[in-house]
């Protein structure tokens, strides 16, 4: 029996590593989905999810789009404690090869000072920074929903 106080979804993949739509939509969409109606089944209110920064489910990016229709589709399930958290580029060591993004991570990295003020949400963050801001909000009163990068960040320097 599945029992908790909240259920942490960090779920994701990358088109490349999925190969076809169809199996970057059953990680990135119908998984945390049916993690979400789980959590409803078992009386799980508060629910905590790993969605990207721009998801938008009218947006024409396939990968944007798959990331706003899950969105949507949690928030109508109605759990009072959902936590969407969007963050930018991720930072981090990868345990496979993945050339594009570790030139994407360092050039983020050269050009970060760059992004102040209202592109600040679109500076890399590492991902632990993530994992700590979800730990925060998990254990706090906070009625807000969705955090941007920027957001998580503050977060994780007012511990």
């Amino acid at each position: 029996m599945l029992t908790g106080d909240e259920i942490f979804c960090c779920l994701g993949t990358t088109i490349k590593k999925a190969r076809t739509h169809e199996a970057f939509r059953k990680v990135d969409f119908e998984l945390p989905l049916e993690i979400g109606l789980l959590a409803k089944q078992k009386g799980i209110q508060n629910l905590l999810v790993i969605s990207s920064l721009g998801a938008d489910p009218k947006s024409s990016n396939f990968y944007l789009k798959t990331k706003g229709e899950m969105e949507q589709a949690l928030m109508e399930l109605h759990l009072s404690g959902l936590k969407i958290f969007r963050p930018s580029m991720l930072l981090g060591p990868r345990s496979e090869s993945r050339p594009a993004e570790a030139a994407g991570q360092i050039l983020m990295n050269a050009l970060s000072l760059l992004f102040i003020g209202p592109l600040r949400k679109y500076k890399a963050i590492p991902a632990t920074t993530v994992a700590l801001s979800m730990i925060k909000v998990a254990n706090s009163s906070d009625s807000k929903i969705t955090y941007e990068s920027e957001e998580m960040a503050d977060l994780v320097k007012l511990r």
